[in-house]
């Protein structure tokens, strides 16, 4: 996805010119503030209450499930516009399961993409492939459960 001008120009560096510069500080009490180098904009971190935490905000592997979910969407609104379509309203639901063994770590990302367009849209099968296109989705560990629903209502 190409960002706007300056912002893509902030976000790159000379050896990676698609990269973008996320910086984390630990704020103590199992709490963390990224900031997103291009936009400022600052997001909250904490522990979940089952690993010594609050869960106050997202943890770190919630912030894995949120990137998928907005992922796929994101995608599919970019193939939606460029061809015409409407996609307000679609949601996507991402539940995130954990190992129970060590290492702890993500065993499930099972999402639910709700399409508010008819089951018999001609553009069904694009909109669906860009969704399972996303780069978050290629990213992510191939033992990572990753199904995906999509469920058509219009």
């Amino acid at each position: 996805m190409r960002l706007p001008g300056p912002v893509r120009r902030a976000a790159a560096t000379a050896d990676f010119p698609l990269s973008v510069k996320i910086s984390v500080r630990y704020e103590g009490q199992l709490h963390c503030e990224a900031v997103h180098g291009p936009s400022g904009t600052k997001l909250a971190t904490d522990a979940p209450v089952d690993n010594e935490g609050k869960g106050e905000s997202f943890s770190p592997t919630d912030l894995v499930a949120t990137a998928l979910a907005a992922c796929m969407a994101t995608i599919m609104g970019i193939v939606a516009k460029r061809h015409g379509i409407r996609l307000e309203g679609m949601t996507v639901e991402t539940v995130k399961e954990m190992s129970a063994d060590s290492p702890r770590r993500i065993v499930g990302l099972k999402s639910k993409v709700t399409v508010p367009l008819p089951a018999d849209h001609p553009q069904r099968k694009l909109l669906e492939g860009a969704g399972l296109g996303c780069p978050v989705h290629h990213s992510l560990d191939p033992r990572i459960d990753k199904s995906v629903e999509f469920v058509w209502k219009g």
